[in-house]
């Protein structure tokens, strides 16, 4: 069963970067989409981005276009979270989640990674 694990988060300053790895372990990511959420206590999780399966179609939320970039490596089984200027409001629990298809949005996703943390203060 395909598991996700997240890394990469930390204590970052507002303007800085950081960039989150997801990585697939006792299955392939190869035929998945694979989202990235983010989620505060107390507040709704927010999808910030999808990639399909092959890499070549991708989408942002509002929040964040233009700063993150999503992008994978199939041969390595990791999906990665580039994220520049960062600001107060990024902080929050980054998770991944592997989609139930190849394309962005699909119908459903699974597989939850465990989440990795991430704060921007000064």
């Amino acid at each position: 069963q395909l598991q996700l694990v997240e890394s990469g988060g930390g204590l970052v300053q507002p303007g800085k970067s950081l960039k989150l790895s997801c990585v697939a372990r006792r299955s392939t990511m190869d035929y998945r989409a694979i989202g990235w959420f983010r989620q505060v206590p107390g507040k709704e999780r927010e999808e910030i981005s999808c990639i399909s399966a092959s890499g070549g179609s991708t989408n942002y939320a509002d929040s964040v276009k233009g700063r993150f970039t999503v992008f994978r490596d199939n041969a390595r089984d990791t999906v990665y979270l580039q994220m520049n200027s960062l600001k107060f409001e990024d902080t929050a629990t980054y998770y991944c989640a592997a989609g139930g298809g190849l394309g962005c949005p699909p119908p459903y996703f699974h597989s939850w990674g465990q989440g990795t943390q991430v704060t921007v203060s000064s």
